[in-house]
């Protein structure tokens, strides 16, 4: 499907090469379609502006984006204040040294797989494992559908940030140890966990984490800022081919 902006046709196989540069989307094509529509939008911002880049090609073209954003998106710096209340309300990011060592067993969920039965064959064995633990080496080997299934499910020792977000988030928010009360569910699928041990970590101080909160939120904003530049550029463009969420009223000046 090609993607038509102003009436700038953006054609299948530039969809296609810009497609590799996204190989851990859902759907590469469509992410390619969105990348390319918003740097279409902006360059003929960029024109509109009178706004030239240095020479031709894709380097120059992100120079004149660059150059469009530093004009007219505006992201203020986030103040120490705001630091401070980031790292208050979210102290179990910065701890450091903690440790989970854990086992799971994968029910994993593919395109076209009935979800509502793989979640049903989940919950009935977390049920077993929770009435009898010492089944789980057993039941890994079985039926997961992770490679550690052959060491009965064996995740081994982990730091937090080391595994996906929604299966970080399950074992280093909780304080259980043995078989987890409920699935956790990821990407892949449905996970029953049995945790072994945890190692405790130490809180860092603010100050030795304030650099990396400023730029966390500096990103957050900026991320924020971008989506409603171009959803007000969308609004005011004939865009076919991908949703670029158009709004219809003016966000920016």
């Amino acid at each position: 499907m090609t993607v038509n902006v102003n009436g700038v046709v953006i054609e299948a196989a530039a969809i296609e090469h810009e497609a590799s540069y996204y190989p851990d989307a859902e759907e590469p094509s469509e992410a390619a379609r969105r990348s390319l529509a918003v740097r279409e939008l902006i360059l003929q911002r960029a024109r509109a502006l009178g706004i030239e880049g240095p020479g031709e090609g894709r380097e120059s073209e992100d120079a004149v984006i660059e150059q469009v954003l530093d004009a007219e998106v505006a992201t203020p710096a986030p103040t120490d204040l705001e630091c401070r209340r980031h790292y208050e309300t979210h102290l179990e990011q910065y701890i450091t040294g903690e440790l989970v060592e854990a086992s799971h067993v994968l029910v994993a969920v593919t395109p076209g797989a009935p979800v509502a039965l793989l979640r049903s064959r989940a919950e009935a064995l977390l049920a077993e494992l929770r009435e009898e633990p010492a089944l789980f080496v057993d039941r890994a080997r079985e039926m997961s559908n992770c490679p550690s299934g052959q060491h009965g499910g064996n995740l081994g020792q982990f730091a937090r940030g080391q595994m996906v977000p929604e299966f970080d988030k399950a074992l280093f928010g909780s304080t259980a140890i043995g078989v987890l009360p409920t699935l956790v569910q990821t990407r892949y699928g449905f996970h029953v966990v049995k945790v072994a041990r945890r190692v405790p970590g130490r809180k860092q101080d603010f100050v030795q984490v304030r650099e990396s909160i400023a730029t966390y939120l500096s990103e957050r904003v900026q991320a924020r800022a971008l989506a409603q530049y171009v959803s007000v550029l969308a609004g005011k463009a004939d865009v076919e081919g991908i949703d670029l969420g158009a709004a219809t009223s003016p966000l920016l000046q």
